[in-house]
């Protein structure tokens, strides 16, 4: 299931370029999730559609929180359930430091209480493993990176 923020990004979307094409600043996004398998699926479906997208992989929250400081990402896709720390606090403590950085979460545990703690939490969307499509994925990706685009293209 799917629960954004952003509506009028469909409208921008219309008004800019497509993701696939190149961009002199790379749209950086990073991996949280301790199912290395899962991890690797995803990376290949962005990639598949989005070739200019530069990733990043954390398998826990420590790796997160030392790889978001030298890696920057606009974009994170976080589980809830990782080894040593949840998603939830790992993104807290990700928002406290670089409020513009986006947190999708994109896990399992698809429940009220998870989902109302995401929102808490300052994320941007969540996605259920169990029933998001890659469309819906790739779909939020390419939401983000237009908000990005537009975002960069104001600031110059």
């Amino acid at each position: 299931m799917l629960a954004c923020q952003n509506k009028e990004a469909a409208a921008l979307l219309r008004r800019t370029n497509s993701m696939s094409a190149k961009a002199s600043v790379p749209f950086k996004v990073m991996l949280v999730e301790d199912d290395e398998g899962f991890r690797r699926s995803l990376a290949g479906i962005l990639r598949s559609r989005f070739p200019s997208m530069v990733l990043d992989e954390a398998a826990d929250g420590t790796e997160a929180m030392e790889k978001v400081k030298s890696f920057l990402p606009q974009l994170i896709f976080m589980d809830i359930s990782l080894r040593g720390q949840n998603g939830l606090e790992i993104t807290k403590r990700i928002k406290a430091l670089y409020p513009d950085i986006n947190v999708v979460f994109l896990t399992s545990h698809d429940y009220p209480e998870y989902r109302e703690a995401a929102h808490e939490c300052g994320a941007y969307c969540f996605l259920s493993k169990g029933s998001s499509t890659v469309q819906q994925i790739q779909g939020v990706s390419e939401e983000l990176w237009t908000k990005w685009q537009a975002t960069r293209a104001q600031s110059v």
